[in-house]
C-alpha cells in the first residue's frame, strides 16, 4: 500500500518559558483564532547509527497521541538553501502505527537511496506537550495553526534497544504551519511572535536539536551541503570554473536521489527524469573532463554509463509500445490489427518487463550504493587539477563552441552518409551531439545567461526532432523482425502499414531536421558564446 502525503509548509522559533502567546487575532487576514486545544505526543525517531537521514533533512518518526498518530517521514525541503530563516516546504508521507519497531515498506521505498543498505533503529525519543492555536479567516477559512510546543527529548543507543543516554534535553518552541492560508501570514506573523520573545530556530528540526545538530547541513568547503543543496554563484562572472560546474552536478546528483523512489514504485516519468539527470551528469563530466584529475572522472562516466543503459531498457520500451498503440489505434479495428497489437504487446511489453526486472535489481545492488557515494564525494570534494584556475564565463563558453563544432562535424558526416543505415546511424550521432550541447549550454546558463539559455533551447529543438527520426527507426526495425513479409495474413498487411507510417514519419522528421538546423546555424556557429 503506498503511503498518504501532503505538503507541510512551516517555520519555527525559538522561545523562553516565560513568553506569553500573543493575540493571534490581530494579524492582518485572521479573524479569530480558535480555543488552545492541549494534547502529548510522544515520538520515537529512526535513523542510521551515523544518523545519515539526519544529515540529509529526512525524518522519521512513529508518533502516538495527537490527531495524526502514526508513522511519519518528512523529506528534505522543496526549496534547498534556505536554513531555518524561510519557511520550510517538505513533503511528508504518513503510514498507520502498525507495529513500534518496523518501519512501513511504504515509507521505506522513499529513503533507499539514502540509507545505501543501513539499517535504521531509535536513535530519539521525545515527548511534546502540544498546545494548537488555530486560526481562521473571517469566512471560517482554517488558515494556520501555531503549535506551542514544551519538548522533552532523550537520545537512544543506536543498536542498543532503546536504552537512553544519560541526560535529556528540555526546550520550548513555536511552530507556525500553513493550513489553508497563503505564505504572506508568514511575515507579520514573525513580527508579532518576535514581540511576544521569539528567536527564529537555530535547528532545522526537533530530532537536529536533538541529536546536536544547528540547522542541519553545514556547509562543505566547496559550498555544497549535505543535503545536496547548493548556493548560487554569487561571484557571477569571477567564479572558477569547477564551481559552475559543481553547482550543475550537485543539482543533477540530487534530481538522481529525488526520482529513485518513483523508479522504484515504477511511477510515470520516473525512469525519464533519472535518466535524463544520469546524462547531464555525464555530459558535463565529459565537457569540463580537463578541470579533474582523470580517474576519477573516467570511472564515474563508466558507472553512469551503466546505470543509464539499464534505465534505457523500460524506458525505450515504453516510449517504443506507447508509439505503436497509438499507431494501431488509428488503424479500422479487425482480425489483423488484434493479431498484430497482441505480437507488439507481447514482444515490447515482455522487454518492458524485463528491463524493469533488471533495473529493481541494479537499485538494490552494492554497485548502486557506491555510485551514489561516488557521486556525493565528488560533488562535496571535487578532484579539481591545481592549475585548473580559469574563470567559469571562460571556460563554459570554451566548452560550448567545443560542443557546437563537434556537432557541425556530425552533421556533415550525416549529409555525406549514404543512405539507409549509414544515414540513419549518422543523425544518431547528431542526435547525441545535439543533447551533449544543449547539457553542456545548461551549465554555461549558469553563468552566460540568456545567450546560453538560447543555445540550449536551439540544441534540444534538434535533439526532440532527431529523437523523434529514431523512434520511428527502432519501431520501423521491430516491425520487420515481429511481422514477417513472407505472410500472407491480415496482421501482415497491418504490419505492412505501420512500416509505410514510420517511413513517412522519418521524412517528415528529417525535413524538419532541416528547417532547425538552418534556423539555429548562425547561433550555433564557431564563438556561439
Amino acid at each position: 500500500m503506498k503511503a498518504s502525503q501532503g505538503l507541510e509548509i512551516e517555520k519555527k522559533y525559538d522561545v523562553d518559558d516565560d513568553a506569553a502567546v500573543p493575540a493571534l487575532d490581530s494579524l492582518p487576514g485572521v479573524a479569530r483564532a480558535g480555543a488552545p486545544h492541549t494534547a502529548v505526543l510522544e515520538a520515537v525517531y529512526f535513523d542510521t547509527a551515523r544518523h545519515i537521514l539526519a544529515s540529509h533533512r529526512i525524518t522519521l518518526r512513529r508518533r502516538t497521541g495527537g490527531t495524526d498518530a502514526g508513522w511519519h517521514l518528512k523529506l528534505p525541503p522543496l526549496e534547498s538553501g534556505g536554513g531555518t530563516a524561510e519557511p520550510q516546504q517538505r513533503r511528508e508521507l504518513h503510514a498507520p502505527l502498525g507495529q513500534p519497531g518496523v518501519v512501513p515498506d511504504s515509507l521505506l521505498v522513499h529513503i533507499q537511496a539514502y540509507l545505501r543498505g543501513a539499517a535504521v533503529a531509535p536513535v530519539v525519543r521525545l515527548e511534546t506537550r502540544r498546545t494548537t492555536h488555530a486560526l481562521y479567516g473571517g469566512d471560517g477559512t482554517h488558515l494556520a495553526d501555531l503549535a506551542d510546543d514544551r519538548v522533552t527529548a532523550e537520545r537512544l543507543h543506536p543498536g542498543k534497544g532503546e536504552g537512553s543516554v544519560p541526560g535529556g534535553q528540555q526546550w520550548r518552541e513555536w511552530e507556525l504551519e500553513l493550513v489553508h492560508g497563503g505564505p504572506e501570514l508568514f511575515a507579520p506573523a514573525e513580527e508579532l511572535l518576535v514581540q511576544a520573545g521569539a528567536r527564529p530556530a537555530g535547528h532545522a528540526s526537533k530530532l537536529a536539536r536533538a541529536l546536536g545538530g544547528g540547522t542541519g547541513g553545514q556547509s562543505t568547503h566547496n559550498g555544497s551541503a549535505p543535503d545536496g543543496s547548493t548556493p548560487d554563484l554569487a561571484a557571477g562572472k569571477k567564479a572558477p570554473a569547477a564551481a559552475v560546474v559543481n553547482v550543475y552536478l550537485a543539482g543533477q546528483i540530487q534530481e538522481v536521489l529525488a526520482q529513485d523512489p518513483g523508479v522504484r514504485l515504477e511511477e510515470p516519468e520516473s525512469v525519464h527524469n533519472m535518466r535524463s539527470a544520469v546524462r547531464r551528469i555525464r555530459s558535463a563530466l565529459a565537457a569540463y573532463r580537463k578541470l579533474y584529475t582523470a580517474r576519477p572522472v573516467r570511472h564515474l562516466r563508466d558507472e553512469l554509463k551503466w546505470l543509464g543503459q539499464l534505465l534505457g531498457g523500460p524506458r525505450d520500451a515504453e516510449v517504443l509500445l506507447d508509439r505503436l498503440r497509438g499507431h494501431l489505434g488509428e488503424l479500422p479495428p479487425g482480425e489483423g490489427v488484434a493479431a498484430a497489437s497482441d505480437r507488439v504487446e507481447r514482444k515490447v511489453g515482455g522487454a518492458f518487463d524485463d528491463g524493469y526486472r533488471q533495473l529493481q535489481e541494479a537499485l538494490r545492488s552494492d554497485r548502486y550504493f557506491r555510485l551514489l557515494d561516488e557521486l556525493e564525494a565528488f560533488r562535496d570534494a571535487p578532484p579539481v587539477r591545481s592549475e585548473a584556475v580559469a574563470r567559469g564565463r571562460r571556460e563554459s563558453a570554451k566548452a560550448v563552441d567545443k560542443s557546437a563544432r563537434r556537432l557541425r562535424r556530425s552533421h556533415k558526416a550525416a549529409t555525406r552518409a549514404r543512405r539507409g543505415t549509414d544515414h540513419e546511424n549518422a543523425l544518431h550521432q547528431v542526435r547525441k551531439d545535439a543533447k551533449r550541447l544543449r547539457h553542456v549550454a545548461e551549465t554555461a546558463a549558469l553563468v552566460r545567461g540568456r545567450r546560453a539559455g538560447k543555445v540550449a533551447k536551439a540544441a534540444q529543438r534538434q535533439q526532440k526532432i532527431l529523437g523523434d527520426f529514431h523512434d520511428a527507426v527502432i519501431a520501423r526495425d521491430l516491425l520487420i523482425t515481429v511481422g514477417s513479409r513472407q505472410e500472407q495474413t491480415a496482421a501482415a498487411a497491418v504490419f505492412a502499414a505501420l512500416e509505410n507510417r514510420q517511413d513517412e514519419l522519418m521524412k517528415d522528421a528529417e525535413a524538419k531536421y532541416r528547417k532547425a538546423r538552418r534556423k539555429s546555424r548562425e547561433l550555433l556557429r564557431r564563438g556561439v558564446l
